[in-house]
């Protein structure tokens, strides 16, 4: 059963259509969830790309409002998702594509942050009307559909209450500081060690949201500013 929805799930992303919730209907726990995550990120890789990192999600209280559960969880990041700062995305093969401002770690071998940069992921769910619910975000390998870093730097002492801007098109449409991540961002890189189990070194991670995701509509040009790590920013073709 795990491998059939892994194919639904990789179809839905593909094609850009959206299906019901699967996980939850067919009962699947957590760990069942995990497993169906793996086989969907198989797929990716078995048509050529490779892992490169990892991603938390549900890290901050505004983004568990926002889809209504309240655990910590990741998914797999590949290159098939990363998209070059100030470079653009294909909004035309997302479902309902959404992007949030992010704090992104590189990890070293033993899963130490090395360097920190400011970060956009573009979150889409393959459900219809982005509804779901802890299983079905977790088989969906946590809605990841491409992220953009900025420029790394040293990991200052203190990150942990940080200013975070999104803009969209020149205009401010959400504040946040870095302290919604955890409380302090740099708990995502020892959560995701425990969470996934293994890193590799120079994989990236992305510690969470700083606030709740807004629309990424065609033709806008959106941008994260984190108060002394800089800005990052891409465009929605």
């Amino acid at each position: 059963m795990t491998a059939e929805l892994a194919e639904r799930l990789d179809t839905a992303a593909l094609t850009a259509t959206p299906i019901p919730q699967i996980a939850s209907r067919a009962g699947l726990d957590a760990a069942a969830a995990y497993t169906v995550q793996e086989q969907l990120v198989a797929r990716r890789l078995a048509r050529g790309e490779r892992l490169v990192g990892i991603k938390l999600g549900l890290t901050s209280r505004a983004k568990m409002a926002q889809v209504g559960v309240d655990e910590v969880i990741w998914g797999r990041l590949t290159d098939g998702m990363t998209v070059a700062d100030g470079s653009t995305v294909d909004t035309s093969r997302l479902i309902h594509p959404r992007i949030e401002p992010e704090v992104a770690f590189l990890l070293d071998a033993a899963g130490n942050a090395t360097a920190v940069a400011p970060a956009l992921e573009v979150i889409d769910s393959r459900y219809a009307d982005f509804r779901f619910a802890l299983a079905d975000v977790i088989v969906d390998n946590s809605s990841a559909a491409a992220y953009a870093i900025g420029s790394w730097r040293p990991v200052p002492d203190g990150v942990d209450n940080l200013g975070v801007l999104l803009e969209v098109d020149g205009r401010v449409v959400q504040i946040g500081s870095t302290a919604a991540i955890l409380g302090d961002p740099r708990r995502a890189v020892s959560q995701g060690l425990r969470l996934a189990g293994r890193v590799e070194a120079g994989w990236v991670l992305l510690a969470g949201a700083a606030t709740a995701a807004v629309p990424l509509a065609k033709g806008a040009y959106v941008r994260a500013v984190v108060e002394g790590l800089g800005a990052v920013g891409v465009r929605a073709s």
